[in-house]
């Protein structure tokens, strides 16, 4: 199975500086045919992030999307619309979506839903806070998010991150120990819901993954990729971790 890298820009670069971002960042991975390389630009610059990996590898996916096709909500972009830009894949659930926006289960499942009626590969995320870990609610609030969050959607097209939320952004990093064990508690969640069909659907960690600490975490058993945030910002530091090198 490919690894999966993505890159999340969140609210970040222009429509010029996406256009800079990809002439460089291109060539620079267009040997790295062992991995599935996304790119998640804010909405403005789906366009041009589309026209500039245009006969590339490299697959565009956007940020969120609206449950619903069409109609009369303000703001919001359906997954057609999506689908019409270019985008081949979609984040739903971010910890960011959750937290500044109120976005439950239900909300996010309904998103999936819309997401895989349309054709969209779904990027699901799902994490704990700092309190929840410390806690000992990590694993009650994954397979909360994970079962809630997935009810009715067919396993195909679909890759799970793993977010801890409190090393989103921080400069902390799951230790390889700690980002394993959840990881693998995924997998046997993903097993409970799809039995079998659980072994197509890719595990891939998020939470301040950098070119220093890429290659252990991906040295990792249940670490099929990352979701990368400020690291994918600079053309030569997500490329170095598009070409990671396991460590056992």
């Amino acid at each position: 199975m490919k690894a999966f890298i993505a890159a999340n820009w969140k609210m970040n670069k222009t429509v010029a500086e996406t256009r800079e971002f990809m002439k460089t960042f291109v060539p620079l991975v267009k040997d790295a045919s062992d991995v599935d390389i996304v790119i998640a630009p804010p909405f403005t610059a789906l366009a041009a992030a589309a026209e500039e990996m245009k006969g590339s590898a490299v697959q565009l996916s956007s940020q969120d999307v609206f449950w619903e096709e069409k109609g009369a909500f303000t703001g919001e972009v359906a997954p057609g619309m999506l689908l019409d830009a270019g985008c081949r894949h979609v984040i739903i659930g971010h910890s960011e979506r959750r937290q500044y926006f109120h976005e439950d289960d239900a909300v996010v499942n309904k998103k999936v839903k819309s997401a895989r009626k349309a054709g969209l590969g779904v990027i699901f995320c799902c994490g704990e806070s700092l309190d929840e870990r410390e806690s000992g609610k990590t694993f009650d609030v994954i397979r909360r998010e994970v079962e809630m969050g997935l009810v009715g959607v067919e396993p195909e097209q679909l890759v799970v991150a793993y977010e801890p939320i409190w090393a989103i952004g921080t400069g902390k990093t799951a230790t390889p120990d700690q980002a394993q064990e959840v990881h693998a508690f995924i997998a046997g969640v993903l097993t409970k819901v799809y039995g079998n069909k659980s072994g197509i659907i890719r595990i891939i960690y998020g939470g301040s993954v950098t070119p220093d600490n890429v290659d252990i975490l991906m040295g990792c058993k249940d670490i099929s990729g990352a979701l990368v945030g400020g690291a994918s910002l600079k053309p030569d530091s997500f490329s170095r971790i598009v070409h990671f090198k396991k460590e056992k």
